[in-house]
């Protein structure tokens, strides 16, 4: 997986579709299924908050690159938003929908959610900075 924003949007598909899947034998994997969705939904939040508080004091501090500034800032915004709007098609499907909507969520197994979980993670800001706290 290169990173892009597609393909992180793959594994999280590919992630809910196997706990949506298991439900049945693990009652937990509902929880589960909210908890990362509702998680997913707060970093896009909280991503787009930052980038564009980062782009005002930018702006601020350097006022000649504004018309640079505010194409950049839509793009983000239009990025978050796709992103929420994917998560919320997730939430509005009803499980009985989502198992027709399914993209080759037979070919993930315990192991492979594993590590798509793995994957995800180290995604997150602070898988991100802990290298940079142990050095430190």
């Amino acid at each position: 997986v290169s990173g892009g924003e597609d393909e992180i949007q793959q594994l999280q598909k590919a992630l809910l579709d196997y706990l949506d899947e298991n439900t049945e034998t693990d009652a937990s994997l509902v929880f589960s299924r909210k908890f990362y969705i509702a998680q997913w939904f707060r970093d896009t939040t909280m991503e787009t908050e930052k980038a564009i508080k980062s782009q005002k004091d930018e702006d601020s501090s350097e006022g000649a690159h504004h018309a640079k500034d505010v194409e950049t800032t839509g793009q983000i915004m239009h990025r978050a938003e796709s992103r929420k709007k994917f998560l919320r098609s997730i939430i509005k499907t009803a499980p009985s929908q989502f198992s027709t909507l399914k993209m080759n969520s037979d070919t993930v197994d315990y192991e492979d959610a594993c590590l798509i979980v793995r994957y995800l993670a180290s995604m997150r800001p602070f898988a991100q900075s802990f290298d940079i706290y142990l050095t430190q």
